[in-house]
């Protein structure tokens, strides 16, 4: 199972404990990264693609650390006017490791887990409900007919 995500204005195929190093990200080390831009989801039996983003589809990963890429020389050059300016540049990356990719099918079966729980639990209530008041309608009869048979005696 793979994924085509975007992050940082870039997209990235990434796979279950896939290592990738993305531009500098703002989170912690040790800490979870969700990226909710899946442009493409593939399983073994089926491809979902997204317009522009698969719908329910959620790629988490942990941050393993932040360091700087390797040094880039730029270098600036005017020939015939002895103008050289010589400059170097890291990146600065967040190196991510993938944990899960989860689909959208497989929230929509949780979350029909759940529903079917809430569904059966509000059965069981309503169950309970209708015996508590059957039981408190014939004490309330009950408490009539007493106070009516002693009005009469009087």
């Amino acid at each position: 199972m793979y994924a085509i995500i975007e992050s940082c204005g870039r997209q990235y195929k990434v796979s279950k404990g896939d290592v990738i190093f993305f531009e500098k990200l703002d989170a912690e080390e040790g800490k979870k990264v969700n990226f909710d831009k899946v442009i493409l989801v593939s399983d073994d039996k089926k491809v979902e693609i997204g317009n522009p983003y698969v719908k329910g589809a959620k790629v988490e990963g942990k941050v393993i650390s932040h360091g700087k890429g390797k040094k880039i020389i730029v270098f600036k050059m005017k020939p015939k006017k002895n103008y050289r300016r010589k400059q170097g540049h890291r990146q600065p990356y967040t190196k991510v490791e993938i944990t899960t990719i989860k689909l959208a099918a497989e929230k929509a079966t949780t979350a029909k887990a759940t529903e079917a729980k809430e569904a059966t639990k509000k059965v069981e209530t309503k169950a309970t409900e209708t015996k508590k008041t059957t039981t408190t309608k014939k004490a309330t009869t009950a408490t009539k007919k007493t106070t009516t048979k002693k009005v009469e005696e009087k």
